[in-house]
């Protein structure tokens, strides 16, 4: 499941210190978030996907909406993609939307509705990758995953790394392996991810020194915002024509057709004649 790494050179009075440091912060800081408060497999993979390149802040809301329209994966598999669509309106990046309902299909149809525990079934979903996978199982069923995501990533670099520039993940993970708190990996992730948010508000972001760091393109005016304009007004306006789209929208009319064309590859649409239909 994991990848074999070498053992991290840290003492044990070390590795104690450090884990009751994040621990402390996090008995004094931590945050209340709703998909903490739950042990629900399917709760918990809503929030993961819905967390992938989204803050915490923005995902709240949308969360509790979501969960009171599609309280399961029977709900969700059933469910209309249209009125999914509308309801992660604002989340942005769409393709997990659509991940999410095509996973509620395969555990309806395939797994009886319950989520399976194994990272070889994990992953293999659709928008469940293996840092999701290792997540779900840390944060569903009390597994010793060995993961880093961004806020991880910061706290182990700020305390083990704070000299170096260019860290690769690789070099990290031992760290995370050899401090994981295996009695409590949910917790101790949860209390990781939040000593990782207070550092990146209280220094410069640690996670620029990762060999992995890309600063985000600006959404305004970029293809990604399009993609949104082009999906939202075909949700919004169920006969809307492909020469109406072309009208609304202030972009270049090849790079509109090329986003229409991709958008319905991906299964986000059909065609029937000159209207658009929704799954």
């Amino acid at each position: 499941m994991n990848p074999v790494r070498k053992n991290c050179d840290v003492s044990p009075s070390a590795i104690e210190g450090f884990r009751e440091m994040i621990y402390q912060h996090y008995r004094e800081r931590g945050r209340i978030l709703p998909w903490r408060l739950t042990r629900d497999p399917y709760k918990i993979l809503v929030s993961e996907l819905m967390l992938q390149q989204t803050q915490a802040e923005r995902v709240v809301a949308k969360y509790e909406s979501f969960l009171r329209e599609f309280p399961n994966f029977a709900a969700l598999s059933r469910a209309r993609l249209q009125n999914v669509l509308e309801l992660w309106h604002g989340l942005g990046y769409n393709k997990r939307a659509l991940a999410l309902k095509r996973t509620a299909q395969i555990i309806d149809t395939k797994f009886d509705g319950r989520l399976p525990s194994e990272f070889a079934a994990l992953v293999e979903l659709p928008g469940v990758g293996r840092t999701t996978a290792c997540a779900i199982r840390a944060f569903a069923f009390d597994a010793p995953e060995v993961f880093i995501e961004t806020n991880i990533r910061a706290v182990f670099i700020h305390v083990f790394f704070a000299d170096a520039e260019g860290v690769k993940d690789d070099e990290i993970y031992p760290f995370v392996e050899c401090t994981l708190d295996r009695s409590n990996p949910r917790t101790w992730y949860y209390a990781l991810m939040d000593y990782g948010v207070m550092l990146k508000k209280k220094y410069k972001n640690p996670s620029r020194q990762s060999a992995h760091h890309k600063k985000q393109a600006p959404f305004k005016h970029s293809n990604r915002q399009l993609r949104g304009q082009i999906l939202a007004l075909i949700v919004a306006h169920a006969d809307m024509t492909e020469t109406e789209l072309l009208r609304q929208l202030n972009a270049d009319s090849e790079l509109i057709l090329r986003n229409l064309k991709k958008l319905e590859e991906e299964g986000f649409f059909k065609r029937q004649q000159t209207k658009f239909v929704i799954g």
